[in-house]
């Protein structure tokens, strides 16, 4: 029976992509929207663009609506401000597939990790009040739970500071979430890797303040302190830190989702267009990956950060602790946020990856603008991407344009020891398949969609997509291929097995 409701929601979802209703936009903030602003947004719907583009090539821009059906994105919605205003918002396509919902601006979508940055600006507040101290050992407050001492932790401490920049040396970066009805685990099991827990313990095994490696584990411990040293619930906490006093009305970081915001929510699909399973997971780690929200209320956190960081507004932050926010503290990362590099014009940002949900937001200081957006697929990224450099062609940022790369022919006997399938781990298991067709390599990984994407060779080890990443080839001195190693933002390496 399972195998048919999946065949059934499949031709659905097959005949909604080929519905042009289906994916029409829909917008409700500036009900009057400038014509400037019109214009704008018809050239992005209308410009996407490549990752990656061949010399020589000429540059079409792609329709939106058409990537979307490409990669199986059922929703997407976005939205745009400037100097301290949401100039627009659109959305596309839909939010549940089989109930024909629409995607609106008022959606929910799950933040997935942007929901760090929200968290770390309740813990700013927090400090700024004296309940917390960015540069004390957690261990100091903690009770319930705290972070096991050993070698590492002889000298430097975890702290607050360091869990934020993700250098406080713990480990498990990220959480695959429980589907609908699993039990949840308490938080001092999810810390201590104990069932229904489905994670590893958090434990320190490098000495904090070392290196940069992100750590979902991390932002729990931080989850746990909070709600310690105020006596409230995690949600609580967030919600009269932040989401009030910002007017984030479409949020919470409620886990699970009440039964009275299921309605406004998205479901999750996978990359092939089949919805996850319950529709979505959830996560009790709120302050690594609970929040559900719209891209119009995670604009508004945004732009107070802008605000604040100049000094015009101190509605959530000072000056002062804002711009501690947006200090580089170790490689490229602030207080909860990424950052440009320290020679580069500040922009501020996160990414997000939940079961189902892939998210971004990009800030800059300067002109004051930044985009949110947010999609329902695990396929998202792809598309985020070729909005964004559509976006940044628009507005004329400095950063997120197509790089150039040309080719060069390689001998077929060489990409005849490449296909197979190899497998690395970044906290739930990647698969990277590699096939050869008609003379040319094709990758196909759950990130990039569904269906193959074609490699072009710039050397005879390494191979690039227009998608905008590219792997290596790894020979050992047999001349065989056991590995492989992706560069897709991050640099992750991959083992073949089979």
């Amino acid at each position: 029976m399972k195998g048919v409701l999946i065949t059934l929601t499949s031709i659905l979802l097959c005949l909604t992509w080929m519905s042009g209703r289906a994916l029409a936009a829909t917008s409700d903030v500036n009900p009057v929207t400038p014509s400037a602003d019109l214009e704008h947004i018809h050239r992005i719907e209308n410009g996407l663009l490549p990752g990656t583009l061949i010399n020589g090539q000429t540059v079409h821009g792609m329709k939106l609506i058409d990537r979307m059906k490409h990669y199986k994105v059922p929703g997407v919605s976005i939205a745009f401000f400037a100097r301290g205003n949401i100039l627009w918002t659109r959305a596309y396509g839909y939010a549940d597939v089989s109930r024909m919902n629409a995607v609106t601006p008022k959606t929910l979508f799950q933040a997935a990790s942007i929901s760090k940055s929200i968290s770390a600006l309740a813990v700013l507040r927090l400090v700024q009040e004296g309940k917390l101290k960015l540069d004390e050992d957690v261990n100091v407050k903690l009770t319930d739970w705290r972070v096991p001492e050993g070698e590492f932790t002889k000298e430097q401490k975890v702290t607050l500071r360091r869990i934020l920049s993700h250098s406080a040396g713990l480990t498990v970066d990220g959480f695959p979430g429980y589907l609908a009805g699993e039990p949840l685990p308490e938080i001092t099991q999810i810390l201590d890797g104990q069932k229904p827990a489905n994670t590893k313990p958090v434990t320190v095994d490098t000495v904090p303040g070392t290196i940069w490696r992100y750590s979902g584990g991390g932002y729990t411990v931080m989850q746990l302190l909070l709600t310690e040293v105020t006596g409230k619930s995690f949600p609580d906490i967030l919600d009269q830190e932040v989401l009030r006093p910002l007017g984030m009305s479409h949020s919470t970081f409620v886990q699970p989702l009440p039964k009275s915001l299921r309605r406004g929510a998205a479901t999750a699909y996978e990359s092939d267009g089949k919805p996850i399973a319950g529709d979505f997971h959830t996560y009790p780690e709120m302050a690594a990956a609970g929040l559900w929200t719209t891209p119009s209320d995670l604009a508004l956190a945004a732009i107070e950060v802008q605000k604040d960081y100049a000094g015009t507004s101190n509605k959530l932050l000072s000056k002062d602790m804002a711009r501690q926010m947006l200090t580089h503290q170790k490689d490229n990362w602030g207080l909860g946020v990424t950052l440009t590099a320290a020679d580069h014009p500040l922009r501020f940002g996160h990414g997000g990856s939940n079961e189902g949900f892939r998210c971004d937001f990009e800030a800059y200081i300067d002109s004051g603008q930044g985009i949110v957006i947010m999609t329902n697929a695990n396929s998202g990224d792809a598309i985020i991407g070729e909005i964004r450099r559509a976006v940044a062609q628009e507005y004329a940022w400095p950063d997120f344009q197509p790089e150039q790369k040309a080719t060069i022919p390689v001998d077929p006997a060489t990409l005849s020891a490449y296909p197979g399938v190899y497998q690395t781990t970044v906290g739930d298991v990647v698969l990277i398949k590699l096939t050869l067709k008609g003379g040319r390599l094709y990758l196909q990984a759950d990130p990039f969609g569904a269906e193959p994407v074609l490699l072009f060779p710039e050397s005879e080890s390494q191979f690039f997509a227009e998608e905008g990443f590219s792997i290596t080839l790894n020979r050992n001195k047999d001349g065989s291929v056991t590995t492989l190693t992706l560069h897709a933002g991050q640099v992750h390496e991959a083992k073949r097995i089979s």
